[in-house]
């Protein structure tokens, strides 16, 4: 299994807003330090503010922050969030499945089950345990308190 880019991409954001969570930051702090294209980073921050991850704030001081306390988000829905619409092998694609041997496989209820236990542990790891306590972290994505707006 393999996430997208922009699901890891919207997990370094959340990290990003975590680790600075008493500020708004900017989409070009992020990009910056999680190393990403501003352009694509658009569009996940979008998707981010569309699922309610995070809050969107306009004009002159105004970037992205967390929506809620890290400890609220799901490592597993932000994932669901954007591999949804991605299936995870031919058979799971519906109309678009060619596979001639669908009707007579047993490996889709495999990695259906796989899929879940995926999701299930997953669902419990927060935000909150991904940064809490994780100086390096911290040293990596930290920014100066005048770098930022509060």
């Amino acid at each position: 299994m393999r996430l997208t880019t922009r699901t890891n991409l919207a997990m370094r954001t959340l990290m990003f807003c975590a680790v600075n969570d008493a500020r708004t930051v900017r989409k070009s702090d992020v990009a910056e330090h999680c190393n990403a294209s501003e352009n694509h980073l658009a569009q996940v921050v979008n998707l981010l503010g569309q699922r309610g991850f995070i809050r969107t704030v306009r004009g002159r001081n105004g970037g992205i922050r967390l929506n809620r306390p890290a400890a609220d988000i799901s490592v597993g829905a932000v994932i669901r969030a954007f591999e949804a619409d991605v299936p995870f092998a031919e058979c799971f694609a519906g109309a678009q499945n060619t596979c001639p041997i669908t009707p007579f496989c047993r490996l889709k209820q495999s990695l259906a089950g796989a899929v879940a236990a995926f999701y299930s542990y997953l669902d419990d790891v927060t935000l909150s345990d991904l940064v809490a306590g994780n100086a390096g972290l911290e040293g990596l994505l930290g920014m100066p308190s005048d770098a930022a707006t509060a």
